[in-house]
């Protein structure tokens, strides 16, 4: 039977974002739905059968005790390592826009680097959780093995290719590494050895090489290299401050590319202008803020670092897209979490968010009005 003592605030931010995304998703995927499957509402309806096996997970995932799935770490991190594996295996692996990123096992579809996200969040709180106060500071103990743990990830990761999901999984990787007490000498040369792989990359694959001239200079190429970016800032651009109205925007009729999935918070900008986009970075800037809370008074290591994770997965990948959509930060190709179109991600998403909304049952969360007591351990 499913027990709903979690943290509601959270869970009311949370169903704000879906219906948003809902919303958007059957206003941005009119014509797109219509001119690829002959429906207009195909991706509403793709996206509502996502959320209700998402809501599945979620009431699931809050329901059992989060100390319980350390038991399943390995088996759960070697499981998701097969299905990135498979990715590149004829008859299983699909290819998209030259992408292997996908896995189709008879009429199901997903993608194994959403799978993979949880499970190195899984994975790393559980080793990290276990080597005791100070060992992750540790050169052997700490630093080796967990660069060879992430070194690995990362190949499979970027030979699908998917920079924007390797670039997330190092944050989020990082964020856990960083909270378990990792020395900042470490912190920093991992930084910078990831930043001039970067470059490498960069140099290696010429699209990449031209999303970073198209963000220094966004009139670059504007027919080509730099199109999306410049429909997506006249979008962001012609919402002014209240928007054009619901279903009223003019960049989603074969403009905007990917009107449902990446540049969604484009249309939502144009639509509903600068207050409905902020109201929109304001409610991911809750999450973030509630679900560090959650963590910093989580009742034992494993729910710290487990907690530190996915809060950090979500508010990491939101800024992401959003910083890209308005031109912060080069394009990455990585959706807004609740309100981009995408079955497996949502269903993923919805599972860690439960685990998130368990672990804050028996945090002890400090509020403005009455001081509680908190664990000594913070995130530093």
């Amino acid at each position: 039977m499913f027990r709903f003592e979690f943290d509601r605030i959270l869970f009311f931010v949370l169903a704000t974002l879906l219906s948003i995304g809902l919303l958007m998703i059957a206003s941005a995927g009119v014509l797109y739905g219509e001119s690829r499957f002959g429906d207009s509402y195909y991706f509403f309806k793709q996206q509502l059968l996502g959320l209700s096996v998402g809501f599945l997970a979620l009431f699931f995932f809050q329901s059992v005790d989060y100390r319980v799935w350390k038991r399943f770490v390995v088996p759960v991190f070697f499981l998701a390592i097969a299905l990135l594996i498979l990715v590149f295996i004829p008859g299983f692996g699909t290819t998209v826009y030259g992408a292997a990123r996908w896995v189709a096992i008879g009429p199901i579809s997903f993608q194994p680097s959403e799978v993979m996200k949880l499970a190195i969040i899984l994975y790393l709180s559980a080793w990290l959780s276990t080597k005791g106060q100070g060992k992750a500071g540790d050169f052997y103990e700490g630093l080796v093995p967990f660069l060879l743990i992430l070194s690995f990830v990362g190949f499979l990761i970027i030979k699908q290719p998917d920079t924007g999901t390797l670039g997330l999984i190092f944050i989020i990787s990082m964020s856990i590494f960083f909270a378990s007490g990792a020395k900042l000498a470490h912190i920093g040369g991992l930084a910078v050895s990831a930043f001039l792989f970067l470059l490498i990359l960069i140099k290696l694959a010429p699209y990449r090489m031209q999303r970073l001239l198209v963000f220094l200079n966004p009139e670059h190429d504007p027919s080509g290299a730099g199109y999306q970016i410049t429909q997506a800032l006249i979008a962001v651009g012609s919402g002014g401050l209240f928007g054009i109205g619901l279903g009223q925007s003019r960049q989603k009729f074969n403009y905007l590319p990917e009107p449902v999935t990446d540049s969604i918070y484009a249309v939502l900008s144009e639509e509903f202008g600068l207050m409905g986009a902020g109201l929109v970075l304001c409610l991911f800037v809750f999450v973030a803020w509630r679900g560090f809370q959650i963590a910093r008074g989580a009742q034992d290591e494993f729910g710290r670092l487990l907690a530190v994770g996915i809060t950090t997965w979500i508010a990491g990948q939101a800024f992401i897209n959003i910083g890209a959509i308005s031109g912060l930060i080069p394009l990455t190709g990585i959706p807004l979490p609740f309100i981009s179109y995408g079955g497996t991600s949502l269903a993923v998403l919805l599972g860690s968010f439960g685990i998130l909304l368990n672990i804050s049952k028996t945090a002890v969360i400090s509020t403005p009005t009455t001081k509680k007591k908190t664990l000594q351990k913070s995130l530093v």
